[in-house]
C-alpha cells in the first residue's frame, strides 16, 4: 500500500500553454510526458462508490495495472489516501489489500459478481519533478483528456502536485507560484467523482450549505478546521456555476460561503493564532464585497423593481429604470465573473488551505489547559445569545442602525447555531434555527427597502422622470414597508424571549 499526498487543481484549458510555460516549470529538473487509459468499474447499485472505494484497470504498455483507492471524496483538495496497485491477470485479485474493510467490500461475492465498467478517462500527462529545496521532491502533473461514459464525454483538465518527499509547506509553496499567474483553483472533485456524475447524467447545480461533522469531545481548533473546510467546499463547488454567469444562484451560495466562512474566523477567535485571522481577513472581505455587489442588485431588480414593473406594465418611466438597473446588475456580473476568473482569485483558497493544514492548528499549544468543544461552545453561544437580547432591547422602530444592528446579530447567532448543530438536539435545533432565519429575513428585507433609494436615485440621475419612477417604486412598496415596521415590536418580544437548546 502507498499513501499519497497530493494538492489537486483545476486548470482552464485556455490557460494551458501559459501553465506550461510558466518559468517554475523551466526550471524542472527533468519532464516526461505519457498518455493514460484507464476504465472504472462499480456494481449497478454503486456499492462501491457507496463505500468511498474507486477501483479502476490503467492501461500500462501492453498490460493493465489494477488500482484501488480508498476515500477519495474529500471537502479538500489536499488529499492523504491509500492506493493498492498490482498487475492485472485478466481478473480482479483483490489479496494484496492490506486493509480487511476495504478488502471485505470487494471480495463480497454478489459485488465481484456485478462489477461492471461504467465510464473510462483517457488524457494525456505532463510531469515536473521539481526539487525546490534539500530533501523536497515534487511532482507537478498536467492531465488534459477527457472523461467518457455511455456516448456522453466531458473535457478534462487539471493539475495535481504530488508530494514526494519533504513537507506540505513546500507544496503549498509551489502551488502559490503558479497560482500567482495562472487561474488554479481547487478541485474537490476526483477524475471518479466526475465520471460518476457523468455515468448518471446529473446535471450541475448550485451547491447550499451543509453541517460539518464535528463531536462535542473535539478540541476547538479541530472543530474549527472541520468547518473552515466544509465552508471552503462550499465556496469551491459554487465557483464553476459562478464563472457562467447564468444562474445568479451560484454566486449567492458562494456569498453565502464566505460569509460563514468570515463567522467561523470571528467564533473560534478566541483560540486561534493571532497570524491566522490576520491573513485571512483582508482577502475574504475583498471577495465577500465583490459578490455582495452582484447579489445586492440581483436582489433589487428581482424583489423590489421587478414587482412595480410587473403590475404597472405601461408604465414607461418605471421600464427605463428597470433597463438601466438590468444593465447595471449585467456589467457588475461581468466584473464579478472577471474577478473569480483570474489568478488572484485562486489565492485565498489555497492561503486558507495552507494554514488550516500548517502546524498553528495542528494541535493546542504546549501547557493550554484541556478544552472540549462542547465548553467552548457553551460559552459562544451564551455570550451572543445574550448581546443579540441587549440589541433587541435597545432596537427602536424609528432607528433604522438599531435594527441593522440587531439583524447582524442575529445572523451570527444563527451562524453559530448552525455550526454547533450537530452538538444540539435535533428538534429544538430546527426550531432555533428556523425561527432565527425568520427574524432576520424580516429585519432583512427592511434593509432591503431602505437601501434600495440610494442605489436608484444613483440610477435615475437627474432625469426627472426616472426620479419620478423611483418615488413610484417607493410609494408601491409603502404599504409592505409599513407591514414590516409594524411587526418589529412582536418580532423584538421573540428575540427576548428566544432560548436556544441545550447542548448535549
Amino acid at each position: 500500500m502507498a499513501i499519497q499526498t497530493t494538492l489537486k487543481l483545476d486548470l482552464p484549458e485556455a490557460a494551458q500553454a501559459p501553465f506550461m510555460r510558466h518559468p517554475l516549470l523551466r526550471r524542472a529538473a527533468s519532464r516526461r510526458r505519457e498518455s493514460l487509459l484507464s476504465i472504472y468499474y462499480d456494481t449497478r447499485q454503486l456499492t462501491l462508490r457507496q463505500q468511498g472505494i474507486t477501483l479502476h484497470l490503467r492501461k500500462h504498455g501492453t498490460g493493465w495495472l489494477q488500482t484501488v483507492k480508498h476515500n477519495t471524496d474529500t471537502v479538500d483538495a489536499l488529499i492523504t489516501q491509500p492506493e493498492w496497485e498490482v498487475p492485472y491477470p485478466n481478473r480482479f485479485d483483490f489479496s494484496a489489500i492490506d486493509a480487511a474493510a476495504v478488502r471485505r467490500v470487494l471480495e463480497k461475492p454478489r459485488v465481484a459478481q456485478d462489477l461492471t465498467a461504467l465510464f473510462e478517462t483517457s488524457f494525456r500527462r505532463t510531469i515536473w519533478q521539481l526539487e525546490p529545496a534539500h530533501g523536497t521532491t515534487l511532482l507537478v502533473i498536467l492531465d488534459h483528456g477527457w472523461i467518457a461514459s455511455r456516448g456522453r464525454r466531458t473535457p478534462l483538465s487539471e493539475v495535481e502536485i504530488k508530494l514526494v518527499s519533504g513537507s506540505k509547506a513546500q507544496l503549498y509553496a509551489v502551488a502559490f507560484a503558479l497560482a500567482a499567474r495562472i487561474p488554479l483553483t481547487p478541485a474537490l472533485m476526483s477524475k471518479a467523482a466526475r465520471g460518476y456524475h457523468l455515468a448518471s447524467d446529473t446535471r450541475p447545480a448550485p451547491l447550499r450549505a451543509t453541517a460539518a461533522s464535528i463531536a462535542a469531545a473535539d478540541h476547538p481548533l479541530a472543530a474549527f478546521r472541520t468547518i473552515a473546510l466544509n465552508c471552503l467546499a462550499h465556496l469551491h463547488h459554487n465557483h464553476a456555476g459562478a464563472l457562467l454567469g447564468d444562474d445568479p444562484e451560484y454566486v449567492h451560495q458562494m456569498r453565502v460561503a464566505t460569509r460563514r466562512l468570515f463567522a467561523a474566523l470571528r467564533m473560534f477567535a478566541p483560540v486561534l493564532p493571532t497570524e491566522f485571522a490576520a491573513q485571512m481577513a483582508p482577502p475574504l472581505r475583498e471577495l465577500m464585497a465583490t459578490l455582495g455587489r452582484t447579489r445586492d442588485f440581483d436582489v433589487l431588480l428581482a424583489e423590489i423593481v421587478a414587482p412595480v414593473s410587473a403590475a404597472l406594465a405601461a408604465d414607461s418611466r418605471i421600464l427605463a429604470l428597470a433597463g438601466i438597473l438590468a444593465d447595471r446588475l449585467h456589467a457588475t456580473r461581468n466584473e464579478t465573473v472577471a474577478f473569480l476568473a483570474r489568478p488572484g482569485y485562486g489565492h485565498l483558497p489555497l492561503l486558507a488551505a495552507s494554514l488550516l493544514h500548517g502546524k498553528a492548528l495542528a494541535e493546542p499549544a504546549a501547557g493550554e489547559p484541556a478544552l472540549t468543544l462542547l465548553d467552548f461552545a457553551q460559552r459562544r453561544l451564551r455570550k451572543l445569545q445574550g448581546r443579540t437580547h441587549l440589541l433587541a432591547e435597545l432596537a427602536r422602530i424609528d432607528d433604522p442602525s438599531s435594527l441593522h444592528a440587531l439583524r447582524i446579530a442575529i445572523k451570527r447567532l444563527r451562524y453559530a447555531l448552525e455550526f454547533f448543530g450537530p452538538l444540539l438536539p435535533k428538534r429544538s435545533f430546527a426550531t432555533a434555527a428556523q425561527r432565527l432565519a425568520m427574524l432576520q429575513d424580516k429585519l432583512g428585507q427592511l434593509s432591503d427597502l431602505a437601501n434600495a433609494g440610494t442605489v436608484l436615485m444613483a440610477c435615475a440621475g437627474a432625469n426627472p422622470d426616472l426620479r419620478e419612477a423611483v418615488a413610484l417604486i417607493g410609494g408601491w412598496h409603502g404599504p409592505r414597508h409599513a407591514a414590516l415596521l409594524g411587526a418589529v415590536p412582536e418580532q423584538l418580544k421573540a428575540v427576548a424571549a428566544l432560548r436556544l437548546p441545550k447542548l448535549k
